[in-house]
Protein backbone atom coordinates (compact mmCIF):
# COMPACT_ATOMS: atom_id res chain seq x y z
CA UNK A 1 0.00 0.00 0.00
CA UNK A 2 1.26 3.90 -0.90
CA UNK A 3 1.63 5.32 2.36
CA UNK A 4 1.92 9.06 2.83
CA UNK A 5 2.67 10.31 7.15
CA UNK A 6 2.30 13.27 7.26
CA UNK A 7 3.43 14.85 10.36
CA UNK A 8 6.61 12.99 10.85
CA UNK A 9 7.69 13.43 14.20
CA UNK A 10 8.12 10.98 16.89
CA UNK A 11 5.04 9.04 16.70
CA UNK A 12 4.76 9.61 13.10
CA UNK A 13 8.55 8.41 12.50
CA UNK A 14 7.98 5.12 14.37
CA UNK A 15 4.77 4.87 12.73
CA UNK A 16 5.79 5.48 9.23
CA UNK A 17 8.99 3.96 9.65
CA UNK A 18 7.14 0.62 10.76
CA UNK A 19 4.60 0.60 8.03
CA UNK A 20 7.80 1.21 5.63
CA UNK A 21 9.11 -2.36 6.59
CA UNK A 22 5.94 -3.61 4.44
CA UNK A 23 4.69 -0.76 2.01
CA UNK A 24 5.72 2.51 0.05
CA UNK A 25 5.89 4.85 3.07
CA UNK A 26 6.27 8.65 2.33
CA UNK A 27 7.08 10.65 5.68
CA UNK A 28 6.25 14.65 5.47
CA UNK A 29 9.06 16.16 8.15
CA UNK A 30 10.84 19.22 9.16
CA UNK A 31 13.88 19.84 6.78
CA UNK A 32 16.44 18.15 8.94
CA UNK A 33 14.83 15.37 9.61
CA UNK A 34 13.65 14.28 6.29
CA UNK A 35 17.01 15.22 4.75
CA UNK A 36 18.87 13.08 7.58
CA UNK A 37 16.37 9.89 6.16
CA UNK A 38 16.63 10.93 2.45
CA UNK A 39 20.58 10.67 3.26
CA UNK A 40 20.95 8.02 5.51
CA UNK A 41 17.70 6.22 5.80
CA UNK A 42 15.44 6.03 9.22
CA UNK A 43 17.19 4.39 11.88
CA UNK A 44 14.27 2.91 14.30
CA UNK A 45 15.54 1.92 17.93
CA UNK A 46 14.60 0.31 21.43
CA UNK A 47 11.46 -1.72 21.38
CA UNK A 48 10.74 -3.26 18.45
CA UNK A 49 9.95 -6.46 16.98
CA UNK A 50 12.82 -8.36 14.54
CA UNK A 51 12.95 -7.08 11.26
CA UNK A 52 15.68 -4.25 9.97
CA UNK A 53 16.42 -1.66 12.56
CA UNK A 54 16.86 0.82 9.12
CA UNK A 55 14.70 1.49 6.88
CA UNK A 56 14.20 3.89 3.79
CA UNK A 57 10.71 5.76 2.94
CA UNK A 58 10.60 8.49 0.70
CA UNK A 59 11.28 11.66 3.21
CA UNK A 60 10.05 15.40 2.52
CA UNK A 61 9.23 18.65 3.63
CA UNK A 62 6.23 19.46 0.78
CA UNK A 63 3.33 17.96 1.46
CA UNK A 64 1.42 19.49 -0.93
CA UNK A 65 0.38 17.52 -3.98
CA UNK A 66 0.64 14.18 -2.66
CA UNK A 67 -1.22 10.53 -4.05
CA UNK A 68 -1.58 7.71 -1.98
CA UNK A 69 -4.04 5.10 -0.89
CA UNK A 70 -4.17 6.06 2.91
CA UNK A 71 -3.00 9.62 4.72
CA UNK A 72 -1.64 8.87 8.32
CA UNK A 73 -1.92 12.44 9.97
CA UNK A 74 0.27 12.94 13.34
CA UNK A 75 0.35 16.44 13.26
CA UNK A 76 0.01 18.45 16.53
CA UNK A 77 -3.77 18.87 17.11
CA UNK A 78 -3.85 22.66 16.58
CA UNK A 79 -1.56 22.43 13.04
CA UNK A 80 -4.57 19.75 12.08
CA UNK A 81 -6.59 22.72 9.92
CA UNK A 82 -3.07 23.83 8.18
CA UNK A 83 -2.60 20.33 7.15
CA UNK A 84 -6.09 19.76 5.72
CA UNK A 85 -5.48 22.48 3.51
CA UNK A 86 -2.31 20.96 2.34
CA UNK A 87 -3.84 17.73 2.17
CA UNK A 88 -6.64 19.03 0.45
CA UNK A 89 -4.50 19.31 -2.82
CA UNK A 90 -3.31 16.02 -3.01
CA UNK A 91 -5.34 12.76 -3.48
CA UNK A 92 -6.19 9.70 -1.17
CA UNK A 93 -8.23 6.88 -0.81
CA UNK A 94 -8.51 7.24 2.66
CA UNK A 95 -7.05 9.84 5.91
CA UNK A 96 -6.29 7.92 8.84
CA UNK A 97 -5.55 10.37 12.34
CA UNK A 98 -3.66 8.83 14.68
CA UNK A 99 -3.43 12.50 16.65
CA UNK A 100 -3.92 13.33 20.34
CA UNK A 101 -7.18 14.84 21.47
CA UNK A 102 -10.08 15.38 20.20
CA UNK A 103 -11.77 17.70 17.51
CA UNK A 104 -9.55 16.43 14.97
CA UNK A 105 -11.44 13.75 13.10
CA UNK A 106 -13.67 16.86 12.62
CA UNK A 107 -11.50 19.31 11.04
CA UNK A 108 -9.88 16.67 8.50
CA UNK A 109 -13.95 15.32 7.04
CA UNK A 110 -14.75 19.28 6.64
CA UNK A 111 -12.53 20.03 4.09
CA UNK A 112 -11.19 16.67 2.70
CA UNK A 113 -13.26 14.67 0.11
CA UNK A 114 -11.67 11.15 1.41
CA UNK A 115 -13.32 9.27 3.98
CA UNK A 116 -11.51 10.01 7.56
CA UNK A 117 -10.85 7.66 9.91
CA UNK A 118 -10.35 7.87 13.47
CA UNK A 119 -7.77 6.40 15.39
CA UNK A 120 -5.43 5.96 18.60
CA UNK A 121 -1.90 4.96 19.24
CA UNK A 122 0.07 4.13 22.57
CA UNK A 123 3.06 2.96 21.02
CA UNK A 124 5.90 5.27 23.10
CA UNK A 125 8.11 6.85 20.60
CA UNK A 126 10.69 9.66 21.02
CA UNK A 127 12.68 11.38 17.84
CA UNK A 128 15.79 10.89 19.21
CA UNK A 129 17.82 12.62 16.47
CA UNK A 130 17.06 14.09 12.50
CA UNK A 131 16.83 10.38 11.41
CA UNK A 132 16.37 8.46 14.82
CA UNK A 133 13.39 7.76 16.43
CA UNK A 134 13.32 5.38 19.28
CA UNK A 135 10.27 3.27 20.53
CA UNK A 136 9.76 4.13 24.43
CA UNK A 137 6.92 1.27 24.72
CA UNK A 138 5.16 -1.07 22.34
CA UNK A 139 1.70 -0.26 22.29
CA UNK A 140 -1.34 -1.00 20.05
CA UNK A 141 -3.20 1.12 17.11
CA UNK A 142 -6.60 1.59 17.30
CA UNK A 143 -8.46 2.53 14.15
CA UNK A 144 -12.22 2.41 12.62
CA UNK A 145 -15.19 4.31 11.71
CA UNK A 146 -14.93 7.60 13.15
CA UNK A 147 -18.89 7.66 13.87
CA UNK A 148 -18.37 3.95 15.42
CA UNK A 149 -19.66 1.51 12.72
CA UNK A 150 -17.95 -1.56 10.78
CA UNK A 151 -15.99 -0.21 7.54
CA UNK A 152 -14.65 -2.30 5.17
CA UNK A 153 -12.06 0.41 4.14
CA UNK A 154 -11.12 0.45 8.14
CA UNK A 155 -10.59 -3.52 7.94
CA UNK A 156 -8.23 -2.99 4.59
CA UNK A 157 -5.86 -0.57 6.31
CA UNK A 158 -6.16 -2.76 9.37
CA UNK A 159 -4.73 -5.30 7.34
CA UNK A 160 -1.92 -3.24 5.78
CA UNK A 161 -0.91 -1.89 9.82
CA UNK A 162 -1.52 -5.48 10.87
CA UNK A 163 1.26 -6.73 7.69
CA UNK A 164 3.51 -4.36 8.81
CA UNK A 165 3.97 -5.80 12.12
CA UNK A 166 1.99 -2.93 13.94
CA UNK A 167 -0.29 -4.27 16.86
CA UNK A 168 -3.56 -3.18 15.31
CA UNK A 169 -7.62 -3.74 16.32
CA UNK A 170 -10.09 -2.70 14.02
CA UNK A 171 -13.02 -1.26 16.28
CA UNK A 172 -16.89 -0.28 15.77
CA UNK A 173 -16.86 1.67 18.98
CA UNK A 174 -14.81 4.53 17.66
CA UNK A 175 -16.32 7.77 19.54
CA UNK A 176 -16.12 5.83 23.34
CA UNK A 177 -12.45 4.68 22.43
CA UNK A 178 -11.80 7.97 21.55
CA UNK A 179 -13.13 9.46 25.05
CA UNK A 180 -11.46 6.93 26.63
CA UNK A 181 -8.05 8.02 25.57
CA UNK A 182 -8.81 11.32 26.16
CA UNK A 183 -9.28 10.34 29.66
CA UNK A 184 -6.31 8.74 29.85
CA UNK A 185 -4.31 12.13 28.43
CA UNK A 186 -5.71 14.11 30.27
CA UNK A 187 -4.97 12.20 33.35
CA UNK A 188 -1.16 11.70 32.45
CA UNK A 189 -0.29 14.85 29.80
CA UNK A 190 -0.68 17.73 31.94
CA UNK A 191 -0.10 16.47 34.91
CA UNK A 192 3.38 14.66 34.07
CA UNK A 193 4.49 17.93 31.96
CA UNK A 194 3.95 20.68 34.93
CA UNK A 195 5.85 18.08 37.57
CA UNK A 196 8.63 16.86 35.32
CA UNK A 197 8.23 13.63 36.10
CA UNK A 198 7.59 10.18 33.81
CA UNK A 199 4.11 8.77 33.58
CA UNK A 200 4.49 5.89 36.31
CA UNK A 201 3.97 9.11 38.80
CA UNK A 202 0.54 9.45 38.45
CA UNK A 203 0.35 5.82 39.80
CA UNK A 204 1.78 7.18 43.23
CA UNK A 205 0.72 9.92 45.50
CA UNK A 206 0.03 12.69 45.41
CA UNK A 207 -0.07 12.65 41.63
CA UNK A 208 -2.70 9.67 41.15
CA UNK A 209 -5.30 12.01 43.13
CA UNK A 210 -4.89 14.94 40.19
CA UNK A 211 -4.76 12.33 37.54
CA UNK A 212 -7.87 10.15 39.16
CA UNK A 213 -9.72 13.36 38.45
CA UNK A 214 -8.90 14.61 35.70
CA UNK A 215 -9.75 11.12 34.05
CA UNK A 216 -13.05 10.46 36.02
CA UNK A 217 -14.31 14.78 34.87
CA UNK A 218 -13.44 13.44 31.10
CA UNK A 219 -15.58 10.39 31.81
CA UNK A 220 -18.46 12.35 32.72
CA UNK A 221 -18.46 15.04 30.14
CA UNK A 222 -18.05 11.89 27.82
CA UNK A 223 -21.74 10.39 29.46
CA UNK A 224 -23.50 13.77 28.92
CA UNK A 225 -22.65 13.22 24.89
CA UNK A 226 -24.21 9.69 25.12
CA UNK A 227 -20.88 8.28 25.24
CA UNK A 228 -20.89 4.76 27.40
CA UNK A 229 -17.41 5.24 29.60
CA UNK A 230 -17.71 4.69 32.93
CA UNK A 231 -15.48 6.23 35.68
CA UNK A 232 -14.57 2.70 36.27
CA UNK A 233 -13.38 1.84 32.68
CA UNK A 234 -11.54 5.48 32.46
CA UNK A 235 -9.54 4.77 35.59
CA UNK A 236 -8.74 1.14 34.11
CA UNK A 237 -7.29 2.70 31.18
CA UNK A 238 -5.68 5.12 32.72
CA UNK A 239 -4.32 2.66 35.31
CA UNK A 240 -2.85 0.28 32.30
CA UNK A 241 -1.60 3.16 29.80
CA UNK A 242 0.28 4.43 33.34
CA UNK A 243 1.45 1.25 33.78
CA UNK A 244 2.91 -0.11 30.84
CA UNK A 245 4.69 3.21 29.79
CA UNK A 246 5.74 3.84 33.37
CA UNK A 247 9.25 4.75 32.16
CA UNK A 248 8.10 7.12 29.13
CA UNK A 249 8.18 11.08 29.03
CA UNK A 250 4.80 12.22 27.73
CA UNK A 251 4.12 13.88 24.74
CA UNK A 252 3.32 17.28 26.66
CA UNK A 253 6.02 16.54 28.85
CA UNK A 254 8.42 16.88 25.79
CA UNK A 255 6.75 19.94 24.42
CA UNK A 256 7.51 21.64 27.88
CA UNK A 257 10.98 20.31 28.20
CA UNK A 258 12.01 21.72 24.42
CA UNK A 259 9.30 24.54 25.23
CA UNK A 260 6.95 24.57 22.31
CA UNK A 261 3.77 24.70 22.55
CA UNK A 262 1.60 21.66 23.72
CA UNK A 263 -1.67 20.10 22.66
CA UNK A 264 -3.34 21.58 25.97
CA UNK A 265 -6.47 22.72 24.09
CA UNK A 266 -7.56 19.58 22.61
CA UNK A 267 -7.03 17.51 25.51
CA UNK A 268 -8.02 18.93 29.59
CA UNK A 269 -8.73 22.19 27.22
CA UNK A 270 -11.65 19.87 25.29
CA UNK A 271 -13.38 18.77 28.68
CA UNK A 272 -13.39 21.99 29.27
CA UNK A 273 -15.52 23.51 26.78
CA UNK A 274 -17.69 20.38 26.36
CA UNK A 275 -17.81 20.26 30.03
CA UNK A 276 -19.35 24.42 29.79
CA UNK A 277 -21.86 23.52 27.03
CA UNK A 278 -23.72 20.48 29.33
CA UNK A 279 -23.08 22.77 32.35
CA UNK A 280 -21.23 20.82 34.21
CA UNK A 281 -17.84 21.50 36.39
CA UNK A 282 -14.72 20.02 35.68
CA UNK A 283 -12.14 21.75 38.37
CA UNK A 284 -9.42 19.40 37.95
CA UNK A 285 -9.22 19.91 34.17
CA UNK A 286 -9.60 23.66 33.99
CA UNK A 287 -6.65 24.33 36.89
CA UNK A 288 -4.46 21.66 34.51
CA UNK A 289 -5.48 23.68 31.28
CA UNK A 290 -5.31 27.38 33.23
CA UNK A 291 -1.69 26.23 34.43
CA UNK A 292 -0.25 24.65 31.22
CA UNK A 293 -1.49 27.47 28.95
CA UNK A 294 -0.02 30.32 31.67
CA UNK A 295 2.94 28.43 31.14
CA UNK A 296 2.69 28.62 27.16
CA UNK A 297 2.02 32.21 27.25
CA UNK A 298 4.76 33.27 29.66
CA UNK A 299 6.75 31.73 27.11
CA UNK A 300 4.76 33.46 23.95
CA UNK A 301 3.69 30.19 23.00
CA UNK A 302 0.35 31.34 22.48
Amino acid sequence: MDIVVFGAGSLGSLVGGLLAREHDVTLVAREDHARAVRESGLRLEGAINGGPSRVFPVATTDGAGLEAALAVVTVKSFDTASATETLATGAFDAILSLQNGMGNEATLAARLEAPVLAGTATYGAILREPGVVECTGRGDVVLGARAGESSALADRVGEAFVAAGLETTVAEDMPRRLWEKLAVNAGINAVTALADVDNGAILEAPADDLARAAARETARVARSRDVDLSNRSALAALESVATDTAANTSSMRQDILSERRTEIDAINGYVVDCAAQAGLEVPMNRTLTTLVRTWEGGRDLR
